[in-house]
């Protein structure tokens, strides 16, 4: 560990894919990252609560609150926080416009960033045909993404102790497999042409835990990554350059106190 950590606010900060109630959440890195990350506004773009997973089997250990209190604490204190639910959080699609606790509830959004740029927000699964048209098959991918994030739990902790950085064997995996890689550039292809039908000069999304940051065809197309695999998020500077942050790989060399409690341990240990 050789560098230290500074806090930092930003003008705007997006992060998807925490997959609360999922074991494979890392909470503790994401509590990690909001102690040294503010910001003016917070999307959080789907996925942040796995309802397909709690469901199959309730899981919501203490980190998981911990989370949403500490989204709630940054509401109260003046933070505009707005959620826009995927395909796993998908109950509060029928909220539209409510508020709890002070976080907005979104369907889509367009956010005009500090230079002017507009970008167009949204979780991006309806433009995944599996989800969308063959529930079944969906479901039966999540279950063999929960097998690799699995393996992932053994790996990390023989890692761990050789003293190894974080590496996720089901990330890894994913970009192996051709017909993913495929649907990759495949989504990532529609969601722009989504972007460029609303007149906007770029798209934010989540949902395929890919996180980029690339030029497609004219449109600044922006994935925020996820919270399971590679722990970033994307962050908007008060000129409007957007920039992003991979917190797991900062947290593996930098001078960081994790969280205190026996919460943030047991996290660590189910890693």
């Amino acid at each position: 560990m050789t560098d230290t950590v500074q806090s930092k606010h930003f003008r705007t900060l997006f992060i998807s894919d925490v997959h609360l109630g999922s074991k494979a959440a890392r909470t503790d890195f994401l509590l990690d990252f909001l102690r040294y990350h503010d910001a003016d506004t917070i999307f959080l773009v789907g996925d942040i609560i796995d309802g397909w997973r709690l469901k199959r089997s309730w899981y919501w250990p203490q980190g998981c609150n911990d989370v949403v209190q500490k989204l709630l604490r940054k509401a109260r204190k003046g933070t505009r926080i707005v959620y826009i639910p995927g395909n796993h959080d998908e109950f509060l699609r029928s909220f539209p416009g409510t508020h709890f606790g002070g976080i907005e509830v979104a369907d889509r959004v367009i956010h005009e960033m500090a230079d002017g740029k507009k970008y167009l927000v949204l979780h991006g699964d309806q433009f995944d045909v599996v989800v969308r048209n063959a529930r079944l098959l969906a479901y039966l991918g999540d279950w063999a993404y929960d097998a690799a994030i699995a393996i992932n739990v053994v790996l990390a902790a023989v890692r761990r102790r050789l003293g190894m950085p974080y590496w996720s064997f089901s990330a890894w995996a994913k970009l192996q497999v051709k017909h993913a890689v495929n649907f990759i550039g495949e989504f990532q292809r529609i969601v722009a042409e989504e972007a460029r039908r609303n007149h906007v000069e770029g798209v934010i999304c989540g949902h395929i835990h890919h996180a980029v940051m690339e030029d497609i065809e004219g449109i600044h197309y922006v994935n925020t990554g996820d919270w399971v695999e590679s722990c970033t998020a994307i962050v908007e500077h008060h000129d409007g350059r957007l920039e992003l942050i991979t917190w797991g790989q900062i947290a593996a060399t930098a001078e960081i106190t994790m969280l205190p409690g026996p919460a943030a341990a047991k996290n660590m240990q189910a890693a």
